[in-house]
């Protein structure tokens, strides 16, 4: 058998003792065919990015319309239409007045870039010292060094840098009164040197799909606004419907300062994401004084080629039905995982729009991924659950037959 890893090194995957990774040869729709002629119905989205399932013939129309035109250009000091028409409308339908946008080529690089504003922020206003992160247990905003910072330091695969990383602090997410009274105190103790709160609205995704509901997010937002601290949202996962919502700080009535998005921006087609900033952020970093620009630039920001999908992505938005898709799939989910919740060893399971889990007191991830794929799926566990994000264009009958292979599977456990 050919060995498909001689030249590879795999995401979160210890390489001495992996399985042979599964080779895809084409998408369409919700379906992933392997290259040995297997399908598989993908229950996750490529990492909860193709919402409108792969292959979209808009999105694929536009990108190639786009590529035979100009697939990239630098953006320093030049601009482009598909980026000025894409900003446009990504502040259109962010919340509230976030209507200055940055864009960056990851998620991680979003956040990181936030953190960024949020610190210079401050500088430029005069405030020296106001350089820490507030985060919240079992949050997960990125793999890069100030992403890993913001990490939960003991429950995300970031521990073992802790002697690397530079000290941000670790809250409790206030969901009553007396875990709210502790966030104010904290705040109330700490707000001189800090920049930002970091939160993941709604949803805490690879955390493990923690969930809160909106007044908590509400509260978040308050004790901000209190202590004079800038509120950063996360929204790269929950962003762009997966919440049931477009973004999931609108089920709280919150407008954060800094917004971060990507993952779903293009409709999993391509890499692309943004931080959003309200102007009164943006206005700080206006002066006589060159230093006082922000400094960040990444090459392929707002790259003609992501942004061409994304556009077309935000068109599906405006002319499909994605919400209520979405509110089908959270009703589907609720039904065919709820007998999941009376199996052994089965500690919760949690739905919020197209997001479905199943957490479990203990489990084999890497032996669940693999007979899961044996079936047919592709659904891949880690931590303590069995999660389903899918394509908002999944048919009922496909994500009947993921719903039903978990319990199924978990049964057997």
């Amino acid at each position: 058998m050919e060995n498909l890893l001689e030249h590879i090194w795999l995401p979160y995957t210890q390489m001495l003792n992996c399985r042979q990774p599964l080779q895809a040869a084409s998408t369409s729709g919700s379906v992933i065919a392997l290259a040995d002629g297997r399908e598989l119905i993908d229950g996750i989205a490529s990492w909860w990015t193709a919402c409108h399932g792969y292959n979209h013939p808009h999105i694929i129309a536009s990108m190639r319309a786009q590529l035979e035109t100009m697939p990239h250009v630098m953006f320093g000091g030049l601009v482009h239409e598909p980026a000025l028409r894409l900003a446009a409308r990504l502040a259109d339908k962010a919340p509230g007045d976030l209507s200055k946008v940055f864009f960056v080529d990851s998620g991680s690089v979003a956040v990181e870039v936030a953190m960024k504003m949020a610190v210079q922020y401050w500088l430029n206003r005069g405030f020296a010292g106001r350089s820490r992160m507030v985060s919240f247990r079992y949050g997960y905003h990125g793999d890069t060094m100030a992403c890993m910072a913001v990490c939960d330091p003991d429950e995300s695969m970031h521990a073992l840098f802790k002697d690397y990383l530079p000290k941000q602090i670790l809250a409790e997410m206030p969901v009553d009164d007396a875990s709210a009274q502790q966030f104010d105190a904290l705040l109330a103790r700490e707000k001189d040197q800090v920049a930002a709160v970091l939160i993941e609205p709604l949803v805490q995704g690879a955390g493990g799909m923690k969930m809160h509901d909106a007044a908590t997010l509400r509260r978040v937002a308050e004790l901000c606004a209190k202590h004079e601290v800038l509120l950063i949202a996360d929204e790269i996962f929950v962003g762009f419907g997966r919440t049931g919502t477009f973004f999931a700080c609108e089920q709280a009535g919150v407008v954060p300062d800094i917004l971060c998005v990507g993952k779903g921006l293009t409709g999993g087609a391509v890499t692309l994401a943004a931080t959003l900033a309200r102007p009164y952020v943006y206005e700080a970093f206006l002066s006589d004084d060159p230093a006082k620009a922000l400094m960040h630039g990444p090459t392929y920001m707002a790259n003609p080629l992501a942004c061409a999908a994304a556009n077309a992505s935000l068109d599906l938005f405006e002319t499909e039905p994605r919400l209520e898709q979405v509110a089908a799939i959270e009703a589907q989910l609720r039904e065919g995982l709820e007998p999941c919740r009376g199996l052994p060893g089965v500690v919760d399971v949690r739905v919020k729009g197209a997001i479905g889990a199943v957490q479990l007191a203990s489990l084999d991830a890497p032996r669940l991924r693999h007979e899961f794929a044996e079936r047919g799926f592709w659904i891949r566990p880690f931590g303590d659950i069995v999660y389903l994000t899918p394509a908002f264009t999944i048919e009922r009958d496909q994500l009947a037959a993921l719903t039903s292979a978990i319990c199924s599977l978990l049964s057997r456990s």
